[in-house]
């Protein structure tokens, strides 16, 4: 259980950091701005729960260091549910498409049950810079958690 649940962290914080970097990668590239949904994500949690977030400045900065802090823990998150799951390796394609999809749904249902984005107005540019950075993660969860298990 400590092993698996080691496994699944280290992985997880490794996709976590590879996500992290090819959105940034894409924002320095095509120049854009950060996105805004996990700000209005949390501001709409908390709308939701009766949590009162502060005025102004303060809660901007509330909010954007909580939806970055849920960014992470769907990573890790995501990446120690697979482990513990999988209990054999899987070929890294398969092991890589299985965790980039959950990650995808895992970040973006609830923002879509929330009311903050809706995927079926997202242009191609937008899919791309959704599907990219989670195909990262899944790749180098995969790869992590492959070398972690050692040789089949």
């Amino acid at each position: 259980m400590v092993r698996t649940l080691s496994r699944g962290l280290i992985a997880g914080a490794a996709g976590t950091v590879a996500l992290d970097m090819a959105t940034y990668l894409d924002m320095a590239l095509r120049g854009r701005p950060v996105s805004t949904t996990p700000q209005r994500t949390v501001r709409r949690l908390a709308e939701m729960v009766g949590v009162d977030l502060g005025e102004g400045e303060r809660a901007d900065n509330r909010s954007a260091g909580i939806g970055a802090l849920l960014g992470s823990a769907t990573g890790l998150g995501v990446a120690v549910a697979y482990v513990a799951a999988a209990h054999r390796p899987r070929p890294w394609p398969q092991a890589a498409a299985a965790l980039t999809a959950i990650a995808m749904l895992g970040s973006n249902v609830p923002m879509t049950v929330l009311g903050v984005t809706d995927p079926r107005r997202w242009s191609a540019t937008d899919w791309a810079a959704d599907v990219l950075p989670h195909l990262a993660y899944g790749g180098v969860v995969a790869a992590v958690d492959n070398q972690l298990r050692g040789p089949r």
